[in-house]
């Protein structure tokens, strides 16, 4: 065909639809609006406090309105190898923020920077996970509940190394079971997010300018059973998105 006919043959082809009725449609409704925050690290330091406030006024300033928010962990700045009065201050400036300054209800997910590893406390009865978990009124470190026609999942992905020295993210075969048997029990057609710390996969880690002949990933930086939890989703179309933290950079994998 001549480039002139082409062109006819195109332009009529944009015009034929205008020939075809119009149906007045009402736009979508959202159905739930979340806010994601995480690695918030918050201190008494550097104006920290007041940043993290016009954060959440900003929240809670939008339109249409924000119906809660997600914390992807690393609620407070580290309490690794803390002493108890310093982790016990750190709590007191996120419980006092968060109560003068936040009306919106907030799911928390456990960060790294949330666990006391401090070996000479391993005594206490808050050790580890269990003292965050007691400030936050988390039962148990992992959970889901349902908001606006979705199911929220946030899991607990920090765990310690075999050595017993540092931490990996991986989800155990407890927590794993768990997680397959909320998916089963989940109606196909309901949509499912899933909120973690530690990405169960991230691209991040590749960015490294001194790369000689292959890169070195640490099992803190990614889950470490992320095969095992892409082919659990596979069997679970209706897994939307995942959320996570950590790494301190933004990014997007489809």
């Amino acid at each position: 065909m001549k480039r002139r006919s082409v062109l006819k043959g195109i332009g009529a082809a944009l015009a034929a639809p205008a020939l075809l009725p119009v149906y007045a449609t009402a736009p979508a409704k959202p159905v739930l609006r979340i806010a994601h925050i995480t690695d918030v690290h918050l201190k008494n330091d550097l104006g920290a406090p007041g940043k993290f406030v016009k954060c959440l006024h900003h929240l809670q300033g939008q339109t249409p309105r924000v119906d809660f928010i997600l914390n992807g962990g690393d609620v407070v700045f580290d309490m690794n190898k803390e002493s108890l009065s310093a982790i016990d201050n750190q709590w007191k400036l996120v419980q006092d923020t968060m109560q003068a300054d936040c009306r919106l209800p907030v799911h928390y997910c456990l960060g790294n920077h949330d666990i006391w590893w401090n070996e000479n406390d391993k005594g206490q009865a808050l050790y580890g996970k269990q003292y965050a978990m007691h400030r936050l009124q988390l039962t148990r470190p992992y959970y889901s509940f349902m908001g606006g026609g979705w199911k929220f999942i946030v899991l607990d992905s920090v765990h310690l190394d075999v050595d017993g020295t540092w931490y990996i993210g991986k989800l155990g075969d407890e927590q794993f079971t768990w997680l397959e048997n909320e998916l089963k029990q989940t109606d196909a057609r309901m949509p499912v997010l899933v909120m973690s710390h530690i990405p169960i996969l991230t691209a991040t880690n590749l960015i490294d300018d001194d790369v000689v002949n292959k890169w070195v990933m640490l099992g803190g930086d990614m889950h470490t059973d992320v095969s095992k939890i892409v082919r659990l989703f596979y069997r679970y179309p209706n897994v939307k998105l995942c959320l996570s933290g950590h790494i301190h950079l933004r990014e997007k994998l489809v």
